[in-house]
């Protein structure tokens, strides 16, 4: 921060003595160097020697700020104490020491204000960089954070532009790259580029050292040193680089990550710098004190870069890990592809929404970057259990598996052969038994009956075809089950058996769906799955609540969901956003082999008829039919 230009901060470097005035009634009382000074003038900081009659009519004498040195006896104003009072006849050479004492007093006093006005600035600076350490620490954007680091480096420092680079290791030689600039005068377009890591560039040169450069004028650099300066900036817009402080960023291992370099420290912060005579008036060169302060915050920057890019290398990890789960998911299950993603999708849509026009239920609800990230990974890798269930459960499309239905299909196959032979055996014996030939109606007789015996078993079959679908069992179809289970066929030992086992005809039995009740509890065994699972992995703390987020997506607001039965004010606003999502999709999505696709018109019904039934959340269900969460495009699906 630039030195103040008020007169006790001209003795902060002792190289200055304060003035010696004197009232035209004490002129040549003293034989040091003196000016004359008339009554009421600005002495503020230097010594006066006076007449007591000039002191009192001295406007203000008790606050001129002056050390006064007062000849004779007198009446003096209230409340001025002058530093001596000499007789009126005192000899010159006494009044010559006390004016030397009293210059030296008030240089002294001045010299220790100003030593403490500079301990009051230092501490501030220190406070300052703390404030700023705090700062940078919590910004987790990069590109947002080296804008913080450059134009916080300005203001401690006052400098009017300045550019921040950092090293950028390639396959060959590391580069140094331009990736940041400011400048409060001219207007500053950033045109990223690259230069080689060599002394051929103030910055590169820096950067290779370790160490800050100061240079006082730009324009004027001495022809030893071994870099330069790129002064292309000055040529095209008619601004003047005067002084330039270049320090490296390095890392607590003491590794150069790149280069904070700041131009024009000016006197006056408010001041425009457009032209050589601005820069005369308002630029300084960089004195030992900004390139502390520089050097301070430089280290400071290094370690939130570093922080900063050691955390961006952790999500990008997590985005690796959730990318193989969603693809470890699907794998498992391909008529479901897409569905983790589009629930991701439509949840932190709705959260989006939820934000921007909140029913009033909902008002002051809001949702932090961390806690969309949050969501988002809860939504993804809401299913992620499903890898612990059975592949055959998983994919299962009807009741019966289709290695059971082959059975049962050659089971009534065989029935059938067994009711014909069986038709045809008594067909003959009758036949040998009435010792004749089989006439025209005798043959057509059995095939009457061996149709009306093939078509009650076929008549059986489609029963069992029909309950064997994923839909809702109707009582006909369940009656006719009920009949076939009490039906038997002859093996060929002549022995009854069955057209249907206990097992089968309880799976056929479903209700809705394709699983029996064990079938089902295994299915339903993958949000436990999940949340087991998600709950062994490592989460940072601000995505601590993952594990319990994508637990409760089967849980509805009425206690009958699963596999917690919670209720309503059990269930938080995430979780009941997430399981709206999950049950459009599974409604609207690519038809699967157990359910057919519904349209979105449809599915949003539903969404309705759920909300109105008292299973779903009814303000969340209309934000996401009004403002059409369903048909918001995916421009990624993994960074939704």
């Amino acid at each position: 921060m630039p030195e103040s230009v008020g007169p006790d901060r001209r003795y902060s470097q002792g190289t200055m003595r304060p003035n010696l005035f004197v009232t035209a009634a004490a002129v040549g009382r003293t034989s040091r160097s003196a000016e004359t000074a008339a009554i009421g003038q600005e002495v503020g900081g230097d010594v006066v020697l006076a007449t007591p009659a000039c002191v009192a009519h001295w406007p203000h004498a008790a606050r001129a700020g002056c050390t006064w040195v007062v000849l004779g006896a007198g009446s003096l104003p209230e409340g001025l104490e002058p530093f001596l009072i000499l007789p009126a006849s005192a000899r010159r050479d006494l009044v010559d020491r006390a004016v030397d004492a009293a210059v030296e007093v008030t240089g002294l006093r001045a010299r220790a204000q100003a030593q403490l006005a500079d301990i009051a600035d230092a501490k501030e600076r220190q406070l300052e960089l703390a404030r700023v350490g705090i700062a940078l620490t919590t910004e987790r954007d990069l590109d947002t954070l080296l804008s913080l680091i450059l134009s916080t480096a300005r203001e401690l420092v006052w400098a009017d532009a300045g550019s921040l680079y950092l090293i950028e290791p390639t396959d060959d030689a590391p580069l140094l790259r331009f990736v940041l600039a400011q400048n409060d005068s001219v207007a500053a377009p950033l045109v990223t580029s690259s230069v080689p890591l060599d002394a051929s560039s103030l910055a590169g040169y820096v950067a290779i050292s370790g160490e800050p450069v100061s240079v006082d004028d730009a324009h004027r650099l001495p022809v030893d040193r071994p870099y330069r300066l790129n002064l292309s900036f000055d040529q095209t817009t008619g601004y003047r680089t005067r002084s330039v402080l270049t320090t490296p960023m390095a890392t607590r291992a003491g590794d150069v990550i790149g280069v904070l370099q700041l131009i024009n420290r000016k006197t006056d912060p408010n001041a425009r710098i457009r032209d050589e005579r601005s820069a005369d008036e308002y630029v300084r060169p960089f004195g030992p004190d900004e390139i502390a302060v520089l050097r301070a915050l430089a280290a400071q920057a290094a370690v939130a870069i570093e922080n900063t890019r050691l955390v961006q290398e952790i999500e990008r990890l997590f985005e690796g890990f959730v990318r193989a789960a969603v693809t470890a998911i699907e794998q498992r299950d391909p008529s479901t592809s897409g569905h983790s993603l589009r629930v991701a999708h439509y949840t932190v849509s709705l959260a989006h929404a939820l934000q921007a026009d909140p029913p009033p239920r909902f008002a002051g609800v809001s949702f932090s970057r961390d806690e969309m990230t949050q969501l988002r990974y809860a939504a993804l890798l809401h299913d992620f259990g499903k890898v612990g269930v059975r592949e055959a459960v998983l994919t299962k499309a009807k009741k019966l598996f289709p290695e059971r239905m082959a059975v049962i299909h050659e089971r009534f196959r065989y029935a059938r052969r067994a009711r014909e032979t069986a038709l045809l055996r008594e067909f003959v014996q009758r036949l040998v038994h009435l010792g004749r030939a089989p006439a025209t109606e005798d043959l057509e007789a059995l095939d009457e009956a061996m149709r009306a015996a093939v078509g009650t078993i076929d008549l059986h079959l489609a029963a069992v075809l029909q309950a064997n679908e994923p839909a809702v069992l109707e009582s006909a179809t369940a009656h006719l089950l009920t009949q076939v289970s009490g039906e038997r066929y002859l093996d060929e030992f002549g022995h009854p058996l069955p057209f249907l086992l206990p097992e089968e005809l309880r799976a056929l039995s479903v209700p809705r769906g394709s699983l029996d009740e064990e079938e089902r509890r295994e299915m339903e065994s993958h949000v436990v799955h999940s949340y087991q699972f998600l709950l062994t992995l490592p989460w940072p703390k601000r995505y601590a609540a993952v594990p319990y987020i994508a637990y409760g997506h089967h849980e509805k607001l009425n206690g009958r969901g699963y596999p917690n039965h919670l209720v309503a004010e059990q269930i938080p606003v995430e979780v009941r956003m997430m399981t709206v999502s999950d049950i459009f999709d599974a409604l609207a999505a690519s038809d699967r082999p157990y359910k057919r696709a519904v349209s979105p018109e449809r599915a949003l019904g539903i969404l309705e008829q759920e909300a109105n039934a008292g299973f779903l959340d009814a303000d969340l269900v209309k934000l996401f039919v009004d403002a059409r969460i369903h048909a918001r495009p995916i421009a990624d699906p993994l960074a939704v």
